[in-house]
């Protein structure tokens, strides 16, 4: 899933809190500042309902220019578009002076840039603080559901709610700074755009309620704990109380039953209140609260009591997840997100940078940052990245080479960076070489892609201690991905990467068959004598989102279900490593996939992930359980450290009896709940209740069968690549003669180029060898089609050059339009055969 593609504290900010947004009733009438200084930004009269609007282009202070347009409240906006490192003292930053007539919380929305991908803005804003009086800056930490959803407010602003300020009566400075550098779309840099803000005064009220583990501080933890952290529930509030207040509460477990209640008193003066957490069995928990004084605006917040067993660490970890940091991590909640993960259990994360923000011209220094310090925060928790290589920028776009570079050394120069070239300091733990080409909206062809990931293959493994290389993540089976395998791309390649995904209008579904039908189409295309390993590096299902909230409860129960169902299925099908889609809270085009809420606190499926990770440890499949057919399913793994755990399902409700090896067997729920030890029986079964939610059954003894072996880091090629695999073939047609869109992966064949009766076209030889190379080509028509010259020899190629070899392709009159026909390019480097190139051609009607 491509999130570019499928989208076009005290009283501080409340992260993840959606509330309307208040209309302003008048507006201030200032002018327009200079860029430096402003006069006082508050309104000359505040309006009778306490409702003040403020514009952009008036602060006191501030380093931001001001641009024109009518459509503006006043005219003007504060504008910030720039490269430009922010200013030594302040950085980028707005500080305006105003004036309420009153003590209290406030409600703050502006209409400004959001940090997101919106349909009516081309690029995000940058991130941002908001500092009030002499407070610690707050981040304007708010999750992409949060910003998504801001209306349109005019061109590329929209109108966003961001969170509650508490302000004292008279005058009051609220300062806005950007935060960071943000990935923009050909460089990285800052942006904020501010028309006006307004302050709504609203009743103190219940804001959040989180989990602090031994973190203490909520911004480092995300609501998880385990049993020896002495966690405490914390109530709090938009603001001071006013008067001492009472807060009521109730705890639900994954099946929604109450295990808890109680009341908790905040002190006048306070901003909440904190109670120790009962004891509670692992899994996920909903705090559900409310003032006493408003028992009908309740609060939820939700955490994650983890398993006492903590999953392995290291190559044996087979489980991933989808991160997207650029597109839904604020800066100010990355380390807590990193660190949740670990804690999740997962040992990588999928990730990728921003090619058009690290090279800003051809030849030009690449730029390390913003990036790099997500690697080294993920690093730093222990977590490994698989990093996508992005799409190239514009200048190394041609008419017919979009959306892949015109010139395929440019992608080896930008892999052979990623991989380390230059003194990099800190390197991804492996690259995959772009995400769903298969179902991108333009003409590029199967086998267009594979040269452009010879190339970029070469680029990682020239590079001392290179580091994997993932085949592209393929979105579903088809033409495009064969036709590539075709090229022999496997062989460039450590991994082999697919995605899977159920159908869109399921919404309790069954996992993917793509794990079955990608271990088929290995059989056809690997490599002989080396098994390259699997890796599902996208897998999700599309659950309906609801709009201003998190998605119903029923659904969360039915994507943990299928998390776990579908990484089980998986496993069992032979994937070495499965990364969920995704991590942070997302929802695209009116469905969710993450593992956090809105307000960035676990979902019943990170609990329920926690608990995969921890009790299948290794997760070596050992083999299905047959007796269970077809009332049931059970799957067998060997957790690595001498146990066996088998996962038992049922599609509905009924007790089954399970073999398992002779030892002490104890049960565990979907979220890693010890259930008990049931009885054993004397065929060496126990029986237990099987149902859509998983059972883990964790025997004290080894499988009496022999596991898979445990997960490596990745690395199946064990020689270097030949100099007759440093020679890539690519096949180039004119615009004129390009094959049709694939129209996001639903159009139906033929793919091929669209050729006349006789057609020009070159083939582009390139040469990564160190030293120059001379290669004899020679052409391999389908039947019916004939190419001229047949054969070439001695093609002479500088080193890391390119040389472009005319051909003219003729289709004989026998030739039926609209079906597609294979063309290849073959080479020899001496008597050493080079990778060929395989296309499809049609004859135009």
């Amino acid at each position: 899933m491509s999130i570019d593609r499928r989208t076009a504290v005290t009283a501080g900010i409340a992260a993840g809190l959606t509330v309307a947004t208040a209309s302003a009733a008048t507006r201030a009438s200032t002018a327009a500042p200079s860029p430096k200084s402003a006069p006082k930004s508050a309104p000359e009269n505040a309006p009778e309902n306490g409702v003040i609007t403020v514009r952009g282009e008036s602060p006191t202070r501030t380093t931001i220019p001001v641009a024109r347009d009518p459509r503006a409240s006043g005219g003007a906006y504060l504008a910030l578009g720039t490269a430009k490192a922010p200013p030594a003292r302040g950085g980028w930053y707005a500080a305006y002076t105003v004036d309420v007539p009153k003590d209290g919380p406030y409600r703050l929305t502006a209409v400004t840039s959001v940090p997101v991908e919106q349909p009516h803005a081309e690029q995000p804003g940058s991130y941002l603080r908001l500092t009030v009086n002499d407070a610690a800056p707050i981040p304007l930490a708010h999750s992409q559901p949060h910003w998504y959803e801001s209306p349109k407010a005019w061109g590329e602003l929209s109108r966003a709610t961001l969170g509650d300020v508490e302000l004292r009566r008279g005058a009051n400075t609220l300062t806005f700074t950007v935060e960071g550098p943000t990935v923009l779309d050909t460089y990285t840099g800052y942006r904020f755009l501010l028309d006006e803000f307004t302050l709504t005064p609203v009743p103190v009220g219940l804001r959040a309620v989180r989990v602090r583990g031994h973190a203490g501080d909520p911004a480092d933890n995300l609501g998880h704990y385990r049993d020896d952290e002495h966690a405490t529930l914390a109530f709090e509030l938009n603001a001071a109380a006013p008067r001492a207040l009472s807060v009521s509460y109730r705890l639900l477990d994954h099946s929604s039953k109450k295990v808890a209640s109680g009341s908790v008193r905040v002190p006048a003066g306070a901003v909440g209140a904190e109670l120790p957490l009962p004891a509670l069995p692992p899994g996920a928990y909903r705090a559900v609260a409310a003032l006493d004084a408003d028992p009908e605006a309740t609060v939820t917040g939700r955490f994650a009591r983890l398993p006492e067993r903590r999953a392995v660490r290291g190559p044996a970890n087979r489980f991933g997840v989808n991160v997207a940091t650029y597109a839904l991590v604020p800066p100010a909640r990355l380390p807590a997100l990193a660190a949740a993960l670990a804690a999740m259990g997962v040992g990588q994360v999928r990730d990728g940078g921003a090619w058009p923000a690290a090279q800003r011209a051809p030849h030009a220094p690449f730029t390390r940052e913003p990036y790099e310090t997500a690697l080294a925060t993920f690093h730093d928790h222990g977590l490994k990245v698989v990093e996508v290589v992005s799409p190239p920028p514009d200048w190394a776009l041609t008419k017919t080479s979009v959306p892949l570079p015109g010139d395929l050394r440019d992608a080896y120069r930008y892999a052979a960076h990623l991989a380390g070239r230059g003194g990099r300091r800190v390197v991804a733990d492996a690259l995959q070489l772009s995400n769903e080409p298969d179902v991108d909206a333009t003409a590029s062809t199967g086998d267009q892609h594979a040269a452009y990931v010879k190339a970029a293959a070469l680029g990682i493994a020239d590079q001392p201690d290179a580091p994997p290389v993932v085949l592209p993540g393929i979105a579903q089976e088809g033409l495009f991905q064969e036709l590539m395998l075709r090229n022999d791309v496997v062989r460039y390649a450590d991994v082999w990467s697919f995605h899977g995904y159920p159908p869109l209008d399921d919404t309790d579904p069954e996992p993917s068959s793509a794990p079955e039908d990608q271990q088929e189409l290995r059989k056809r295309f690997g490599v002989p004598g080396r098994e390259t390993a699997m890796w599902m590096t996208e897998c999700g299902a599309f659950l309906p989102a609801v709009p201003g909230a998190d998605p119903a409860y029923a659904t969360q129960r039915a994507q943990a279900r299928y998390l776990v169902l579908s990484t089980v299925e998986s496993l069992a099908a032979g994937t070495d490593r499965q990364f969920w889609f995704c991590g942070p809270p997302c929802t695209d085009d009116g469905v969710s996939f993450a593992l956090f809420s809105r307000a960035f606190q676990p979902l019943p499926a990170f609990s329920a992930y926690a608990a995969l990770t921890a009790l299948l440890g290794e997760a070596n499949f050992v083999g299905l359980v047959a007796e269970l057919r077809p009332r049931a399913a059970g799957f067998v793994f060997a957790d690595g450290a001498g146990r066996t755990v088998t996962v038992v399902c049922a599609p509905r409700p009924r007790s089954v009896n399970v073999p398992v090896p002779d030892g002490p067997t104890r049960v565990y729920d979907i979220m890693g709940a010890a259930r008990g030890t049931p009885p054993r029986s004397r065929r060496g079964t126990v029986r237990v209740r099987a149902s859509r939610d998983p059972l883990y059954l964790v025997t004290d003894a080894p499988p009496t069968r022999r596991p898979r072996p445990p997960a490596g880091d990745g690395r199946t090629r064990t020689r270097p690549l030949s100099p007759a695999e440093h020679i890539v073939l690519d096949q180039r047609f004119a615009a004129a003669d390009a094959a049709p869109n694939k129209a996001d992966g639903d159009a139906e064949p033929p793919l091929g180029y669209r050729l006349g009766g006789r057609t020009r076209m070159h083939l582009a030889v390139h040469n990564f060898n160190p030293t120059a190379r001379t290669v004899t080509l020679t052409a391999r028509p389908p039947t019916g089609w004939s190419v001229t010259p047949r054969r070439v020899a001695e093609v002479r190629v500088p080193a890391h050059g390119r040389v472009r070899v005319p051909f003219t392709v003729t289709a004989g009159e026998r030739v039926t339009t609209g079906v597609d026909h294979p063309l290849t390019f073959e080479a020899h480097l001496d008597d050493d055969p080079v990778p060929p190139s395989v296309s499809l051609v049609q004859r135009r009607p």
